[in-house]
């Protein structure tokens, strides 16, 4: 199975539940290059992970950082961020 099979090619951003285990999920993203998902920030802790392509994730602290594949980011509760698609990318979110 491909990752990017989950999603449609054309839409600009795309969220897809993987996985549910007991004590937390997998989501599957999906951003088109030059699109954003939008400012939001997560009740719990959570990991990003670049599966594929780039991707620049910034957060109301200042923090920017550029993702390629492989690269993570621990994500911290409370804390608004946003993700933009430099290439089209696939990212893993655990929570």
């Amino acid at each position: 199975m491909k990752i990017q099979a989950l999603h449609a090619e054309d839409k600009a951003v795309s969220a897809i539940s993987m996985f549910k285990g007991t004590e937390g999920v997998v989501i599957s993203l999906q951003i088109l290059q030059d699109e954003l998902l939008k400012e939001h920030s997560t009740k719990v802790p959570a990991l990003l992970c670049c599966v594929i392509g780039e991707a620049l994730f910034e957060n109301e602290k200042g923090d920017s950082i550029h993702l390629k594949s492989g690269d993570y980011v621990l994500i911290e509760e409370n804390v608004v961020h946003r993700v933009k698609g430099i290439t089209k990318c696939n990212l893993l979110l655990m929570k």
